[in-house]
């Protein structure tokens, strides 16, 4: 779909089919735009909602973001349109659905697709853009960074907190600690050196690229072998 070649949409640009599922906040259908039959993702959020939660802001912000960030690994927001009751927000569709389901079904995924499988990052309702610390306390309490725990000033670094409790997580459902045997020895380094409380200690993203775990799963293009 080009984003650009339309920007005034509504409800009757599309043919709307089965839902994909639902939310607090409201609800995500897949759905065809008519005139391109471009097949994306439709995200209906009640203005309700929002007003009886106050977060037309984090809407906002999610929008502006999500809009304006283009990356094959993450879920693209083509535009958005509202009548009198809701939001839609009209989205790239991932075809081989939610990671989680997956993994529930799997139970695991093998090394390579846990160091380097095609992720999308659909949701950036919290999201931020700033170099400043901040005191927020937000997100689902299991992949908390412990200083956003301890209500401490946090960066960027609680991200990468999150990416090692997703790596190990990837790797073993059962999320009991420490790592079964079923991680490799490199997994459990990248892990370990993640989940470090000192945030400067964590390793950067750029260090996270370079390590062993990453390099020998996947090969020039940064895909899996």
């Amino acid at each position: 779909m080009d984003e650009n070649a339309k920007r005034e949409w509504s409800i009757n640009d599309f043919e709307i089919g089965k839902p994909l599922g639902r939310g607090k906040f409201g609800r995500v259908y897949v759905a065809r735009e008519i005139k391109s039959k471009h097949v994306i993702a439709l995200k209906v959020i009640f203005k309700e909602q929002l007003e009886k939660y106050e977060i037309h802001h984090h809407l906002r912000r999610e929008m502006e973001i999500q809009i304006s960030l283009n990356h094959p690994n993450i879920l693209r927001l083509y535009g958005w349109f509202d009548d009198a009751e809701r939001v839609f927000l009209i989205l790239e569709y991932a075809h081989n659905g939610e990671l989680y389901k997956e993994l529930r079904k799997r139970g695991h995924f093998s090394e390579k697709q846990a160091a380097t499988g095609r992720l999308k990052i659909a949701d950036f309702g919290w999201s931020v853009q700033s170099k400043s610390k901040r005191q927020t306390m937000c997100g689902t309490l299991d992949y908390l960074a412990p200083e956003m725990v301890e209500h401490k000033s946090h960066d960027h670094a609680v991200d990468n907190w999150t990416l090692g409790i997703l790596c190990y997580e990837i790797r073993n459902v059962d999320l009991n600690f420490p790592p079964a045997p079923l991680i490799s020895k490199n997994a459990k380094n990248l892990i370990t050196r993640l989940l470090v409380k000192d945030s400067s200690k964590r390793l950067s993203l750029q260090k996270i690229m370079e390590h062993p775990w990453i390099k020998e799963n996947a090969n020039h293009m940064g895909v899996c072998h």
